[in-house]
């Protein structure tokens, strides 16, 4: 047989191209009216468009051209992008029903299968997530309780940070450890010493995790699982990184099973095993072991990376305007003084404090395109139907860098959050975790938020009343550019020393 011509075989390809596109064109047709876009191609769908190293900057130069609310295609898959705050909001907070599902995140999904909280849907998670924050209330989630137990932990902090002896070191662990601790006495009823070797190991997996699903690796691996999937890289960590998760929080689960005695629950575990006891006889129960171990998993890794990860920004932040801490530590002795640490009292007589920690959030928006969302039903929206089970993206950053509510969107400015008379600007475009306003929240808003502020202040505050940050280069040659942008915004990787003050 005698080899094909360069004619016959590029004859071949454009009309492989031609059938495919008409079978794109088809399916688009029997979607409806979807948001305009720009035209995606076959099976890579608009890839060549989007850049993996800030895609949230990608989605808002697209919305330059195709509106607030705009169609694109990760593969072959359609999404939905929604940029800017009333697109935002009339989507999560007044549609919020039709919005609430978790979208699509194939790289993810195929670890966690719909179990736990962050990544489940429908009915089980609407009473996963009703036990969860029923629970973290109950042992002193947004109490005063819960205050104590972090000024405590503020406490431990100090000491590991005055051990250092004004040496230079990377505060990434330190800064875990301390976030991770006290999400650890609700899930797990214990604190864990800052050297404990089991602690530090699963604080090296939750972070190695969070850094690869950010990085180029997991965005690629999202759009093109199956083929990723054959390709070697660091995003086969993460399935290794959960194993070992699991199995540091089953033996947990199994030390809590022995020692459990129900009249005396002592955490979130021994409420969960409660629960589940109590529905053995229910077949259809969300209230399973597999559910437990990945529901504690979610809150173990919510509650220590996005913390600790700001925290750790926060003190680059610093270090680039040192006027600024010192304008903080200024209020922090007039307020608080040096006998006793901050409370959460002292924040309101704070302002230019809680503009600052505020813009730090605003800043880095640190989950720049939330989590992704989809639509329950069929939906109207604006005009377009978005069909049912259709991945929507709320643009965050557009929010928090939107340039009329925020008149230096990409410049750090404390003054964003200050009223001309130095006190505290609310500000409904502070949506760092998700949607809220006016006391309503979105249906999937994270479940710590509160837990997350009190948190911030209270470290951040605790640290600049002891220590000044002195960095190894000159502040304007540190660089606020994340290292790693996709489900976080990452910092890049620093030392720094503290000096006593």
């Amino acid at each position: 047989m005698e080899p094909l011509g360069t004619s016959t075989v590029l004859l071949v390809i454009c009309l492989s191209c031609l059938l495919l596109s008409a079978i794109w064109k088809s399916q688009a047709n029997k979607r409806g009216e979807m948001p305009p876009g720009p035209p995606p191609l076959p099976i890579i769908g608009n890839a060549l468009q989007l850049k993996t190293n800030r895609l949230d900057l990608t989605l808002c130069k697209l919305s330059e051209k195709y509106g607030p609310v705009f169609s694109l295609h990760f593969g072959t898959k359609p999404v939905v992008v929604l940029h800017g705050y009333d697109a935002v909001k009339e989507a999560l907070i007044d549609q919020a029903e039709e919005f609430a599902p978790r979208g699509k995140m194939p790289f993810i999904d195929k670890y966690f299968r719909g179990k736990g909280i962050i990544f489940n849907n429908g009915e089980g998670w609407k009473q996963l997530r009703r036990f969860a924050l029923t629970t973290l209330r109950n042992f002193g989630m947004g109490k005063k309780s819960i205050e104590e137990r972090i000024r405590e932990e503020a406490q431990y902090l100090l000491e590991q940070l005055q051990a250092t002896k004004e040496r230079p070191f990377d505060p990434t662990f330190l800064l875990n450890c301390a976030t991770s601790n006290i999400i650890c006495s609700i899930v797990f009823g214990k604190h864990y010493d800052y050297d404990d070797k089991k602690f530090l190991a699963i604080m090296a997996v939750m972070n190695d995790n969070f850094e690869i699903v950010s990085s180029p690796w997991g965005q690629v691996a999202n759009t093109f699982p199956s083929f990723m999937g054959l390709v070697p890289g660091p995003h086969h960590r993460v399935g290794t990184n959960l194993e070992k998760a699991k199995v540091f929080v089953m033996e947990e689960m199994e030390a809590h099973r022995e020692t459990l005695d129900p009249s005396s629950p002592r955490d979130f575990i021994d409420c969960f095993f409660i629960k589940l006891d109590q529905e053995k006889n229910n077949e259809a129960s969300e209230f399973t072991t597999e559910n437990l171990l990945m529901s504690t998993i979610d809150l173990f890794a919510a509650g220590t990376e996005t913390t600790s990860t700001t925290l750790r920004y926060g003190l680059l932040i610093f270090q680039k305007y040192p006027e600024i801490e010192e304008k903080v530590q200024e209020e922090i002795d007039r307020v608080v003084g040096r006998s006793r640490l901050p409370c959460m009292a002292d924040r309101g007589e704070m302002p230019y404090t809680d503009a600052v920690i505020h813009e730090i959030q605003r800043f880095i928006s640190l989950i720049p395109m939330s989590l992704p969302h989809s639509v329950a039903k069929d939906t109207l929206f604006r005009g377009y139907t978005i069909p049912k089970d259709t991945t929507v993206l709320p643009v965050l950053t557009s929010v928090l860098h939107d340039g009329k509510e925020f008149p230096s969107p990409t410049e750090f400015d404390p003054q964003h959050f200050l009223n001309k008379d130095g006190t505290f600007r609310k500000s409904d475009f502070f949506m760092p975790f998700s949607t809220g306003k006016d006391g309503t929240v979105g249906k999937r808003i994270c479940a710590g938020e509160g837990l997350a502020r009190m948190e911030l202040f209270l470290f951040l505050t605790s640290i600049l009343q002891n220590f000044k940050l002195k960095p190894l280069t000159h502040p304007q040659d540190i660089d606020l550019k994340p290292h790693l942008s996709g489900i976080g915004n990452i910092p890049r990787p620093y030392q720094l020393c503290i000096v006593p003050r």
